[in-house]
């Protein structure tokens, strides 16, 4: 009994190394193929006319770094990186060529390296050609920073990407810092990436490096890269501090506000602003005037009626002669200024003439039922017209006594 438990003892400890060894095995498969875009070789060319002494081209993708050997000890080099219509040169005096973030160009659409002699026909020529299934790769990828600190990138899976692609998004915010993942993904449908959100974002160098690869059972994935300059791509807060002050002598009224918090410090004249104003009665599609748009810190509203009640609301953008994202940012919260029509008084005033008319009509239906109108209001008597009465006399008395003449 205890010889066949040693033997079972053996045998599960056998399967489990045989486990771990394939878990291990298919660990290091899913990384290569993961990663396997990242190092793609450089196919070079050798000239016709002679064998060049540079050889021997290599990509670093970590440091961004293109190294070489060369049979002669040259004192100078150029470099070169070009892909479509954009060029990078670089002279230098070693074997080396760092390219710095805001001088490298992305790779996902296939770059050419030329190292060069000055003064002398010397040349060599390497491509770099991402390797992996076509369409494979992400689309539509695009960043934006709010709130000073947060980012959201976005993508689209690649029109051709197997069912079960998985993509994952490394990026560098400096030259000297090392690629890091997304700690937080945004996910789709089954699960895939289709995003990542990032928090505490500063802004050290002014370009930042994304890369974007994933793997597939099915095949290899074509990976995506790009260089953003962040300073271009953050959403502006809201201008602080807005304020509004009438003054009724005057009708106008001056608006004060302060730049926005922003990632990074930009001077004043980086920045304008547009101004809304309308009634605060009036409906926003019903607007007449259209905003207003100042580069300065306070603005003058001459049109300011004291009957009036209005809505404020200022929102900001970088302007073109800085390194600014130049889209719209935030609205400031509403703010009312004016004087809003007094209701109560109207409503009082009219409540008065109604109590006074509904009184007078009561008394006058209750005098009319109840009271003679004779003895609230007494006949006037008559003055004695005593012209008239001497003149009746006479004649009465001449009727009752003619005359003896007669």
């Amino acid at each position: 009994m205890e010889v066949l438990s040693a033997q079972a003892s053996l045998s599960l400890s056998r399967e489990g190394k045989m486990f771990d060894t394939l878990g291990l095995i298919c660990m290091i498969w899913w990384c290569m193929t993961l990663f396997h875009p990242l190092h793609a070789d450089l196919q070079c060319m050798e000239p016709e006319t002679q064998e060049s002494p540079i050889t021997s081209m290599t990509w670093n993708w970590g440091r961004m770094e293109l190294s070489w050997e060369s049979s002669k000890n040259f004192p100078h080099y150029i470099c070169t990186m070009t892909s479509g219509d954009e060029r990078r040169r670089m002279p230098v005096e070693n074997r080396k060529c760092r390219f710095s973030i805001e001088d490298s160009l992305p790779l996902h659409r296939g770059i050419n390296f030329t190292i060069g002699v000055p003064d002398m026909n010397i040349l060599k020529h390497c491509q770099f050609i991402p390797e992996g299934m076509k369409g494979s790769a992400i689309e539509n990828f695009s960043c934006v920073i709010y709130n000073v600190s947060l980012m959201n990138c976005t993508w689209r899976a690649g029109r051709n990407a197997p069912e079960d692609t998985q993509y994952f998004l490394y990026w560098k915010n400096s030259s000297d810092e090392n690629k890091t993942e997304c700690e937080l993904y945004i996910k789709g449908e089954n699960g895939m990436h289709i995003g990542c959100r990032f928090q505490n974002v500063m802004i050290k160098d002014e370009t930042a490096y994304f890369l974007v690869n994933g793997s597939s059972k099915d095949s290899q994935i074509q990976f995506y890269d790009d260089y953003i300059k962040l300073y271009t791509i953050e959403r502006f807060t809201a201008p602080l501090n807005v304020s509004v002050n009438c003054t009724s002598d005057l009708e106008d009224c001056i608006i004060t506000w302060q730049k926005p918090l922003t990632s990074y410090w930009k001077p004043e004249h980086c920045f304008e602003y547009e101004i809304n104003i309308r009634k605060k009665d009036e409906l926003e599609k019903d607007k007449k005037d259209p905003p207003v748009t100042v580069v300065k810190y306070t603005y003058e509203f001459k049109n300011y009626n004291v009957k009036k009640q209005y809505v404020l609301k200022i929102r900001a953008r970088g302007r073109s002669v800085c390194s600014v994202n130049t889209s719209w940012g935030e609205w400031s919260e509403p703010i009312e200024f004016g004087q809003e029509k007094d209701y109560f008084i109207v409503v009082l005033l009219l409540l008065i003439v109604l109590g006074t008319i509904l009184v007078t009509l009561l008394l006058f239906f209750l005098c009319k039922r109840y009271c003679s109108f004779k003895r609230i209001f007494p006949p006037i008597p008559q003055p004695r017209d005593k012209f008239n009465i001497s003149h009746n006399e006479n004649i009465q008395t001449e009727n009752m006594f003619p005359s003896s003449l007669s």
